[in-house]
């Protein structure tokens, strides 16, 4: 059994936002920490495959995921990045947990969740949300 060692969230990109990045820099990601906290990842290679885009995104589609504390995982449909120069590398095989959220960084690609066990999950090959 492979232990992993639990990230420290301390890294912000901004007041209120927590951030970190794969060590592949394909994929970054940041909780906005204010009242209903959400988690967001962006895949610079997009989602495999990627889901029909909605008639009501007006912006670019696929980027990545987006999920509350509690709800679904749903693709982005979003005008810009979550992208910090400050955001913090989180080292394959590491754990990072905050606010509910847990996300777990593997070479394979990145695996998200949160309290309600809905999540997604993230890398060049494929990406799903569960």
């Amino acid at each position: 059994m492979m232990l992993a060692a639990v990230y420290d969230p301390s890294g912000t990109a901004g007041a209120g936002v927590v951030s970190f990045r794969m060590p592949s820099r394909n994929i970054e990601c940041a909780e906005f920490t204010d009242a209903h906290p959400t988690l967001r990842c962006d895949i610079r290679s997009g989602l495999k495959p990627l889901p029909p885009k909605p008639a009501s995104c007006e912006f670019d589609w696929g980027a990545g995921y987006i999920m509350g504390r509690r709800g679904r995982a749903h693709a982005s449909c979003v005008s810009d990045s979550v992208h910090s120069s400050s955001a913090r590398v989180l080292r394959y095989g590491t754990t990072w947990r905050h606010d509910g959220f847990v996300c777990r960084s593997r070479t394979t690609g990145l695996r998200c969740r949160n309290a309600a066990g809905h999540g997604f999950f993230l890398s060049r090959q494929h990406s799903y949300a569960f």
